[in-house]
């Protein structure tokens, strides 16, 4: 029996380098392991044991991990 779970598909990025935000649309079928900063050309990659930049510098994790699922392998 699966559950019903309503996702959050926007997230807020801010920038660690120069905290420029963007919210930008999470895909709900693929990881995002590169962002590029429009404040100040950055290029933004997961932390450490996370699996995508949402997870990372998002007001929101990603939809796979909002659904308690792995996403793309890691967990």
């Amino acid at each position: 029996m699966s559950h019903t779970k309503t996702l959050v598909l926007e997230s807020t990025l801010t920038c660690p380098e120069c905290g420029h935000q963007a919210t930008e649309v999470m895909p709900t079928d693929a990881c995002v392991f590169f962002y590029e900063c429009a404040g100040c050309g950055a290029f933004l990659k997961p932390k450490p044991g996370h699996c995508c930049v949402f997870c990372s510098y998002g007001t929101v994790p990603c939809p796979p991990v909002q659904d308690e699922n792995a996403c793309c392998g890691n967990r």
